[in-house]
């Protein structure tokens, strides 16, 4: 283990424990919240400022008008600090700028072969272009429709076309230690989800405990197969005690150590990503092939593309961009964003790599007359350190998103503060309620270790729209509260003096 690690494990219960034990209020002394003027917006944000809690912290901070772009009020604003998940809204509005709201995912079945009655002559091939919304029932029905021709033999190979995109599964610079989590999960072209939130490339654990202490859990996957091993560990607790549940996947395997303690009566669910999510739909394509009849006699290759001339049998059509965008930003997905930021490169470039989707961005940017010079993308959903933004750029890019043809749709797509449900308010949908930015407040949140934002529109009292971004790092409390004041500041806005 080397020294930076260390200090890491050392320094995260410190931050965890002065988070715990923070009791700050942060309008205790501004002044008064309801019907203010521009003003009193700069004197009460910079009052929130002062708090010694921010000693050593990093905050950036733009207030503008969402029509004109007149500053109402910055802080650092030319700062570029690391972004967490507002990158999304740069990497989202060059996914509707370039694919259009109307763009969707392709996955079919396809032969290089000839009919002979029920055999097929040939290889069958199963093609992916990203789709993160595909659940086991889809490729159910892909196989059904291979099924449907007549078709019982294959007597080729089964080939498992992931090549749209290349085959670098994880972002740059993402830590080792999330790989396991459904938000860091690996990216490919063929994936597969547990549910309708669509958590791309894994799968649901439902661990129930058993009406007897001592006894294992009962233990399940959604979707079941038999690429991933659960190793159960887990036993059953006395009905009040406390869940001790740890589920690990050991890194570069599929090999889930599910350890620890579950109360009588109590039940639940947790996502685990998986390592090669290609294989596991070969894995379960294969089983859907199998329950509809279907026997290759071949083996199962992956990763060879489809031949230009081949035939195709089955087809699968997702749900459009603008569908999709709502459990994208709603949710913060970062697998939809990296999926959706190769998907551009590939569309712009026909090159399915990250960096040419965020040359797909820089160009998108540019079109839009917004300068990103100052700007480093590293990934597209800013789970990576290295994304690197200024307060002032995410403003412009808010503003010139207004003037898309595409924008509504879009601005659908991002949380709504207060609203408590999950596919409207999303990671909003507990903040800012009772007060006047509930329901007026459409932003992206962010947050990793130390690094927190937010960025988005406010509608408010009587001046109309403004735009702004927060950002926050190397904070050792959490910045939420402040974040919050300051929007619900500007919800109450009421005059202009600039």
């Amino acid at each position: 283990m080397n020294l930076s690690k260390i200090i890491y494990i050392l320094i995260i219960p410190l931050f965890v424990t002065a988070c715990s034990k923070q009791d700050i209020s942060w309008t205790q002394n501004i002044s008064s919240t309801q019907n203010i003027s521009t003003s009193q917006i700069k004197n009460n944000i910079d009052t929130l400022l002062t708090n010694p809690k921010l000693k050593g912290a990093q905050l950036a901070i733009m207030v503008r008008d969402a029509n004109s772009g007149a500053i109402i009020y910055q802080h650092n604003a030319n700062s570029r600090l690391i972004t967490a998940s507002s990158m999304k809204l740069f990497t989202s509005a060059a996914d509707f700028d370039i694919l259009g709201a109307e763009y969707k995912f392709l996955t079919s079945t396809l032969t290089d072969g000839t009919r002979h009655k029920e055999k097929l002559r040939g290889n069958l091939y199963l093609r992916g272009s990203g789709d993160p919304t595909m659940l086991f029932e889809d490729y159910q029905a892909l196989a059904a429709g291979i099924a449907a021709k007549g078709i019982r033999r294959v007597s080729g190979d089964l080939i498992i076309d992931d090549t749209w995109f290349d085959n670098i599964r994880l972002g740059n610079d993402w830590a080792q230690d999330d790989e396991e989590h459904y938000y860091a999960a690996q990216i490919s072209a063929l994936t597969v989800s547990a549910d309708k939130d669509y958590d791309a490339g894994s799968i649901m654990i439902k661990l129930v405990a058993s009406d007897t202490v001592n006894q294992p859990l009962t233990v399940s996957m959604i979707p079941a197969n038999n690429y991933v091993t659960l190793v159960n560990k887990a036993k059953t607790t006395r009905a009040g005690g406390d869940d001790t549940l740890i589920i690990k996947r050991e890194h570069g395997s599929n090999r889930i150590i599910i350890s620890g303690n579950l109360p009588v009566g109590k039940e639940k669910s947790v996502l685990r990503s998986v390592w090669e999510p290609t294989q596991l739909v070969a894995n379960l394509f294969k089983q859907a092939l199998r329950q509809n009849g279907i026997k290759i006699e071949g083996k199962t290759r992956i990763g060879v593309a489809t031949p230009l001339h081949a035939q195709e049998l089955s087809k699968h059509v997702s749900i459009p961009l603008s569908e999709l965008a709502i459990p994208f930003l709603k949710l913060s997905n970062n697998t939809h964003a990296e999926i959706l930021l190769k998907t551009i490169g590939r569309k712009v470039f026909n090159s399915g790599t990250s960096q040419d989707g965020i040359k797909a961005i820089a160009d998108f940017s540019r079109r839009n007359n917004i300068d990103t010079s100052s700007m480093l993308q590293t990934d597209g959903s800013g789970l990576s350190r290295r994304n690197l933004v200024t307060t002032k750029l995410f403003t412009d890019l808010l503003i010139a998103t207004r003037k898309q043809p595409w924008f509504d749709q879009w601005y659908a797509a991002l949380p709504v503060a207060g609203d408590p449900n999950k596919l409207v308010g999303g990671t909003l949908r507990k903040r800012m309620r009772g007060t006047a930015a509930e329901g007026n407040v459409v932003a992206k949140t962010g947050s990793l270790s130390a690094v927190s934002s937010l960025t988005g529109y406010v509608k408010t009292a009587n001046h109309g729209k403004l735009v702004f971004s927060i950002l926050s790092n190397n904070a050792l409390i959490s910045v939420k509260e402040l974040e919050d004041s300051i929007v619900v500041l500007l919800a109450n806005l009421t005059q202009s003096s600039y």
